[in-house]
């Protein structure tokens, strides 16, 4: 039951928030002023923010949805949140950017590995 939560949770979170900057990666500029200077920085962005959480999301629907994907989806969100957060502390450290949108994202990256996690082992 709470691997289900975990990965409907993680569904919606990262497939939601992927579509949205996928479709406005303007909205990034005022969340996290990280903004575009040309074409090709805008298509980074739906790209990365936008193409590559929302596959984040897929991984973790993988999972909600069929049984032999529960522990490859626990696998990578443990893994790529946790990668995110590891990355995301250093930089935070060497740029002393500790705004909200770094220290909220900090907290959901390290309880969504932490939880994955616990939940790859329990399984």
């Amino acid at each position: 039951m709470a691997t289900s939560i975990f990965l409907g949770i993680s569904t919606l979170v990262w497939l939601g928030y992927g579509l949205y900057c996928l479709f406005d990666p303007g909205y990034l500029a005022q969340a996290a002023t990280v903004a575009a200077g040309s074409a090709t920085g805008t298509t980074e962005i739906r790209a990365m923010y936008g193409g590559l959480q929302a596959g984040v999301g897929v991984i973790a629907l993988g999972g909600l949805l069929r049984e032999n994907l529960v522990r490859p989806a626990l696998f990578a969100l443990a893994v790529l949140t946790g990668g995110l957060f590891v990355a995301r502390l250093l930089g935070a450290m060497i740029d002393a950017s500790w705004t909200g949108y770094t220290i909220g994202a900090l907290g959901f990256e390290f309880a969504s590995a932490l939880i994955a996690r616990v939940l790859l082992v329990r399984s």
